[in-house]
């Protein structure tokens, strides 16, 4: 892993303060990657007991943001400014969802990376989605970012 990045510790305390509401958590940080979880509850849910299209979005989108910080370090200024998905097959709501990104260009304005998700125990990818992120400019380091 970059020596830049931040730890798993540090992005769980980081997300724990800067967004006490989210309900995804980082399973784990890999060379250029992440996988995070995010257990389904009834508001997850469509009618059908299927798992709904953002909250699929929701999950693949934190993937990118926790790669971002396990790769550059806490760029908590980092924002989405692209995210495509493809639903492949339909979740099975009674099962966390497991989302694995992959960051394929680390720019020095632009991320993209790519994310499988899975409903946890399932071979079979429930969606695959591509997303970037724009890097704030070097100078908002001051604000609070880690990033070098």
């Amino acid at each position: 892993m970059n020596k830049q990045g931040a730890t798993k510790e540090e992005i769980v305390e980081f997300m724990e303060s800067a967004f006490p509401q989210n309900p995804v958590t980082v399973v784990s940080l890999s060379d250029r990657g992440a996988r995070v979880r995010l257990a389904v509850d009834e508001g997850a849910l469509r009618p059908g007991g299927t798992i709904s299209g953002p909250t699929m979005m929701a999950v693949a989108d934190a993937a990118i943001y926790t790669a971002i910080f396990g790769e550059l370090g806490l760029v908590a200024l980092a924002v989405t400014t692209q995210m495509s998905i493809n639903f492949l097959r339909r979740p099975d709501g009674g099962l966390a969802l497991l989302a694995d990104c992959s960051l394929l260009k680390v720019g020095k304005k632009l991320v993209v990376g790519e994310v499988t998700v899975y409903s946890e125990g399932q071979e079979e990818p429930v969606a695959h989605a591509v997303g970037t992120y724009a890097l704030p400019p070097r100078s908002f380091t001051e604000l609070g970012n880690a990033r070098p």
